[in-house]
């Protein structure tokens, strides 16, 4: 079983993915969501867990639904209009 921080850092390391892939630097990105680049960081790094609310607010800024980040490998979200 996962630990909570083997569970932050697969999550940091899908936030990453997802923002590279779509262009955004750190600073960009954290103006998207309205946060501190230093957060968006600690999050990629593994280092901030983040609520419920900030994962729909990273999922809204990248385009996708906030089950892609939980799960990203996951084929159900396809099958249910995932915006990515």
């Amino acid at each position: 079983m996962a630990t909570k921080r083997d569970t932050c850092v697969e999550f940091g390391r899908v936030v990453r993915e997802l923002r590279v892939a779509r262009g955004y630097s750190q600073e960009a990105f954290a103006d998207r969501v309205e946060i501190h680049r230093t957060y968006i960081g600690g999050i990629e790094r593994g280092e901030r867990n983040p609520t419920l609310t900030m994962i729909h607010r990273l999922a809204d800024a990248l385009g996708i639904s906030p089950s892609r980040l939980l799960c990203p490998t996951c084929t159900c979200c396809e099958k249910h209009g995932d915006r990515t």
